[in-house]
């Protein structure tokens, strides 16, 4: 059963709190985060403290590890950030176009995540762990949540529900992108205890959602620190927010290639038509898949909309039924010559976050040859996935809204 924990949160002032959160330090990148270089207490400037080093610094040197550890003790220092007195959990709630998800902020085992009570769908790469858990090891401190999912227990989800009604929250504001956040902190004893055991009974497993590297990096650092004879309590978990599967949306997460491996636009299409029916050109009427097996095409200024033909997968397999596995399978590898994903340079993947206007403005520039909206994979897909003990295809899910680091730290 999963085990989790309250812990003493570092977390903004209520004044700041706005000012301080941003999105995960993996979601954005160097330039993006470099946009908010003067906002002074915006969290980038310890999740991503390169920021506030010359532009030609290796992101992976000790020198942005130290500057982290500085920021986060000045923020410490000038009052934007204070430490619970007692351990707590923190409720958050996310709205996003009228639709709302809570979870909550905690400390889940690492034990649980070496034991697979924790259950994971994809591989990590050891340069993302080493970067993360440098930044641990440097500013002790977990500035990363890790998005966690558990399948809905009424018990847990009442009890939540039932603070989140009778008590005001800490937090409650909008950010630029129009997701609103409110987060309540649960500072009552016998509401902590109550929601521990309340894990600790009824919710036998949780699920990454996003977040692998975070977590794995977590547990490492617990492992690196009992080397050391430094590690305690506190490095026996490490912070999550976990959600109930019923609140979740996963959106598309698409596919575009630099060339088509030597073949025209005409060329490709009519390779296409051996494990797909092709529809005729539909010039800027952008198909977004309304099911699975059918995947939309922008190409050579026009949308096409694929449909795998039976045969061409396999719904008995948890990873054969998906659309990320029929396109990698039956057009990245077998007519692109991309076999690993994880490593060619040809392939980048898009958020569905951004549109399928992105796609369009990524082919149309020239960067790219053609790109491929997909149906989303659904949470019971993941989780038959995680339960099967497999990974998934990278970058199979996008999960929106996301959380926001800075609004509660967990030291260690």
């Amino acid at each position: 059963m999963a085990k989790i924990a309250p812990f003493k949160g570092l977390r903004p002032v209520q004044e700041y709190a706005q000012e301080v959160a941003t999105l995960p330090y993996d979601v954005v990148n160097v330039a993006e985060a470099r946009a908010f270089k003067d906002e002074e207490h915006n969290f980038y400037h310890v999740t991503r403290s390169e920021i506030d080093l010359p532009e030609n610094v290796d992101v992976h040197s000790q020198e942005v590890y130290d500057k982290a550890k500085e920021n986060l003790e000045r923020f410490i220092e000038e009052g934007v950030l204070i430490q619970d007195q007692e351990p707590c959990y923190y409720i958050y709630r996310l709205v996003m176009d009228g639709r709302a998800q809570t979870g909550l902020i905690c400390g889940s085992s690492v034990d649980d995540y070496n034991t697979g009570v924790i259950k994971k769908h994809e591989f990590t790469r050891p340069v993302k762990e080493n970067d993360r858990i440098n930044h641990i090891k440097t500013t002790r401190a977990q500035t990363g949540v890790v998005f966690l999912a558990y399948r809905e227990q009424e018990n847990v989800r009442k009890t939540i529900e039932d603070w989140k009604d009778n008590h005001e929250a800490d937090y409650n504001f909008m950010t630029e992108d129009n997701i609103g956040h409110t987060l309540w902190v649960v500072n009552d004893k016998e509401t902590v205890d109550k929601i521990t055991d309340l894990f600790d009974q009824y919710v036998p497993a949780t699920y990454i959602a996003d977040g692998h590297h975070r977590a794995a990096s977590g547990a490492k650092v617990r492992a690196a620190m009992e080397a050391e004879g430094i590690a305690d309590d506190r490095s026996n978990y490490f912070i999550t927010c976990i959600f109930p599967d019923s609140e979740l949306l996963i959106i598309d997460y698409n596919r575009v290639v630099t060339d088509l491996h030597g073949m025209s636009a005409g060329e490709f299409i009519e390779k296409l038509k051996g494990d797909f029916e092709v529809s005729e050109p539909l010039g800027k009427v952008a198909v977004k898949p309304a099911q699975l097996h059918e995947i939309g095409m922008y190409i050579d200024g026009n949308w096409y909309r694929l449909t795998a033909k039976p045969g061409t997968y396999n719904d008995e397999d948890p990873i054969g039924v998906l659309d990320v596995t029929v396109l990698q399978n039956n057009v990245l590898s077998k007519l692109l010559d991309i076999n690993d994903p994880r490593t060619d340079s040809r392939v980048d993947f898009v958020g569905g976050i951004r549109g399928l206007g992105e796609l369009e403005k990524r082919v149309d520039s020239g960067d790219m040859a053609a790109a491929f909206a997909l149906y989303p994979v659904t949470i019971q897909q993941l989780f038959n996935i995680a339960d099967s003990g497999n990974v998934m295809p990278p970058k199979s899910t996008w999960f929106e809204p996301k959380t926001r680091d800075g609004l509660v730290v967990k030291l260690i």
